[in-house]
């Protein structure tokens, strides 16, 4: 990681640079549609960024989602989307940005956060498949990318079911 890499909650002012840092590092204009979206209906979120040299080179969203299984409708956190400018991936700004943002997630009394993604990637940072807990995203197509991690021992006992983003990510699709 660089030495000159801070991480930092995002401002208002930091929003044209992380959309357009969002549009270079996806395929496809959804994420920071996503992110946009969000921005006006969450609360409580978490809206990080990883800057080098004044320049806004990461960034990284949690959101709540909502677990709805037999004992009724439980609340945590989902990891996404993280991204990192193509020309700076690989330096470790995406890690900080993860074990930044964890860490702000238990500071706020979260149990459970959980990322659709690679799991090569996130398994390095403590998550596991969420069907291993009976806990399936909405499209269980994805569940082999749907991956959970207890923030606090017993954070996800007794817990199962689907796992329900808010509908304004579907909406931005």
């Amino acid at each position: 990681m660089s030495p000159n890499l801070t991480i930092r909650p995002a401002q208002p002012e930091d929003y044209p640079a992380i959309l357009a840092l969002l549009h270079e590092a996806f395929e496809t204009p959804h994420e920071a549609q996503t992110v946009a979206r969000m921005w006006q209906v969450t609360f409580p979120s978490i809206s990080l960024v990883a800057e080098e040299a004044g320049e806004v080179v990461g960034h990284i969203f949690f959101t709540p989602v909502t677990i709805e299984g037999a004992n009724g409708a439980e609340r945590a956190m989902a990891l996404g989307p993280l991204g990192v400018l193509p020309g700076c991936q690989g330096r470790g700004a995406g890690s900080a940005l993860v074990r930044a943002g964890l860490a702000a997630c238990e500071r706020l009394g979260e149990e459970v956060v959980f990322v659709l993604g690679p799991p090569r990637y996130y398994k390095r940072f403590g998550f596991e498949p969420a069907s291993r807990y009976r806990l399936h995203y909405e499209d269980r197509n994805m569940d082999p990318f749907f991956m959970v991690r207890e923030l606090h021992p017993g954070g996800l006992r007794g817990a199962s079911g689907t796992v329900r983003y808010y509908e304004e990510l579907d909406r931005s699709a």
